[in-house]
């Protein structure tokens, strides 16, 4: 395993998984409209599973010797209920592009098996998140 690599790729995708739990605590906040409320009790609970996501990232990066972030991408308010789930999507695409650039890394000993495996879970969830929204 690529160490040095791996630590830079987990921080990369921590970075934007602090924003995807604070994204969605915002927009499930702020939707407004009968449209949009069935989905604020789902976002919510989204923002608890990329929170608790945050985390593991963060132990991994810590466990492989480095220093996890605690930078936020940048987040964003749309008043308007589709954009904001436009917005919501576009950013965990980006989020996921990242946990999947951190899998390759990973190599094929056994504490990199565990980080790989770790980050497929995190993939597979994000992705039933996007295909919700």
């Amino acid at each position: 395993m690529d160490r040095e690599e791996q630590v830079r790729r987990l921080n990369v995708a921590l970075r934007l998984q602090h924003r995807s739990a604070l994204q969605y605590t915002l927009t499930a906040g702020s939707l407004a409209g009968l449209e949009f409320q069935p989905l604020t009790g789902d976002l919510a609970r989204f923002s608890a599973a990329d929170l608790e996501d945050a985390r593991r990232l963060a132990e991994k990066v810590t466990a492989l010797g480095g220093d996890p972030t605690f930078e936020v991408a940048p987040l964003r308010f749309e008043r308007d209920g589709r954009a904001a789930v436009e917005w919501l999507i576009e950013a965990e695409t980006e989020a996921l592009e990242a946990l999947q650039a951190a899998i390759e890394p990973t190599g094929r000993e056994a504490a990199s098996e565990a980080v790989e495996h770790r980050l497929e879970h995190m993939v597979m969830r994000k992705q039933e998140q996007v295909d919700f929204s």
